[in-house]
This record gives structure tokens, C-alpha cells and sequence, in this order.
């Protein structure tokens, strides 16, 4: 396992950063004083320019961060759940690389896991009887 590169520290700075509760004070702050300004500009085009342009911007910029975030989240929690079913005893390996199959081929994997949930709970309905 290497070193994390630089875009990966900052983006998970960035989230930690922009999930706590003083970050959104701080948005919220930014919004009141733009909003508390507006009689001193007029209302003016450049006053309602300077939020659009600047909640624009980040929203463009945390898109990206978001995703980065949850694309390495998913792939942690990938990698475990493998690891859980390669050391299980019982388990069917082939199910170790589910997200890269097609559609139809996840499709049919979960229809036939759905039938067997089914089946399951016929059998302890009929031994609770």
C-alpha cells in the first residue's frame, strides 16, 4: 500500500472539512452577509453575480470531490465484502467480482438469489405451522 497522492489527501481533507457542522455555518455565514449587503449595492446584477458565480464554482468543484469520495468508498467496501466471501467456507468465489458483470448477468444473479429467499422463507413458514 503506497502513499496516498496529493489530489487523494486533499479530497479527503476537503470532505472531512466540508462534512462538519462549522462548514456549513460557514456557508450559511457567506449567504447572510451576501444577503445583508444587498442594500448597500442596490441589489445590483453584479451583487446577485458575485453568489451565483461563486455557488457555482463550488458546487462544480464538490461534484468532483463527491464522487472521488464515493467511488473510493465503494471500492473499500468492495474489497471487503470479497475478502468476507473468499474466507467464507460456504461461499460461491464467483460472486467475488459481481460489479464488473453486465446488466442482464446481475439481473439473473439477483433473480435467482430472490428465488431462493423465497424458498427460504416457504420452509420456515411451513415448520412454524
Amino acid at each position: 500500500m503506497g502513499t496516498q497522492s496529493a489530489f487523494t489527501r486533499v479530497a479527503k481533507k476537503a470532505s472531512v472539512f466540508t462534512g462538519q457542522p462549522a462548514c456549513f455555518m460557514l456557508a450559511l455565514g457567506t449567504v447572510a452577509v451576501w444577503g445583508l449587503t444587498g442594500p448597500l449595492f442596490g441589489f445590483s446584477d453584479t451583487w446577485q453575480l458575485v453568489i451565483n458565480t461563486g455557488t457555482t464554482i463550488i458546487t462544480f468543484l464538490m461534484v468532483f470531490l463527491i464522487q472521488n469520495t464515493q467511488n473510493r468508498d465503494t471500492e473499500a467496501m468492495q474489497i471487503k465484502l470479497d475478502e468476507l466471501i473468499r474466507v467464507s467456507r460456504n461461499a460461491n468465489n464467483a460472486l467475488l467480482d459481481l460489479e464488473e458483470l453486465e446488466e442482464r448477468e446481475l439481473d439473473a444473479l439477483r433473480e435467482r438469489y430472490e428465488e431462493m429467499a423465497r424458498r427460504a422463507r416457504e420452509v420456515k413458514q411451513a415448520r412454524t405451522r
